[in-house]
């Protein structure tokens, strides 16, 4: 009976830190937000879409202004588009204009496939198309073939400083309270 009540108080515990963060009152805090996400073949979108499902806020596309081609994307090709793009740690692709106003959100979630161990050159476009993220919570959510987020993750938070940033999460096979307690983890 000791060790179930153990073992209960343990759950109880990990239950209530994936809990939506509140102001000490019995109003949650209601934070404005974004999910945003670049995706060049559809894994990416599905994964934003189930995130907005789950946790709530809006949520709004990073397009590219040239869209990416199956060749554009074949990472073997040293020609291809993403692979010249990636070489490049100075490129930016240009991108449609966004529709969302940055400003009017407290949390911005950034979603994109990674590619070459990191996030593709676009999300830098965004970050620095949008200085309103400065100061905000932000955090990375991720599909990928066989790569982690920790490479994009470190990369990020050394480039933009002034950036509240928190840990990422690969959506790849992940469940759906994995999700939520990800998210109720976030420093909101």
């Amino acid at each position: 009976m000791k060790h179930f009540t153990i073992l209960l108080a343990a759950l109880s515990m990990c239950f209530a830190s994936c809990a939506p963060k509140s102001n000490n009152t019995d109003e949650p805090v209601q934070q404005k937000v974004l999910v945003t996400y670049f995706s060049a073949t559809g894994n990416t979108k599905a994964a934003a879409e189930r995130l907005c499902t789950l946790i709530g806020g809006d949520l709004m596309a990073i397009v590219p202004e040239e869209e990416y081609t199956e060749a554009d994307l074949n990472y073997m090709d040293t020609t291809s588009r993403s692979t010249v793009e990636m070489k490049n740690l100075d490129c930016r692709p240009a991108m449609k204009a966004f529709e969302a106003n940055v400003a009017d959100y407290d949390v911005v979630l950034i979603g994109f496939p990674i590619w070459w161990n990191t996030a593709p050159r676009i999300i830098n476009t965004f970050i620095e198309s949008n200085p309103a993220l400065a100061g905000k919570t932000v955090a990375f959510f991720a599909t990928s073939g066989g790569s982690n987020l920790d490479n994009s993750d470190q990369v990020f938070k050394a480039q933009y400083t002034d950036l509240n940033w928190q840990n990422g999460l690969l959506m790849n096979d992940v469940a759906d309270s994995t999700i939520t307690c990800w998210y109720g983890s976030l420093s909101l």
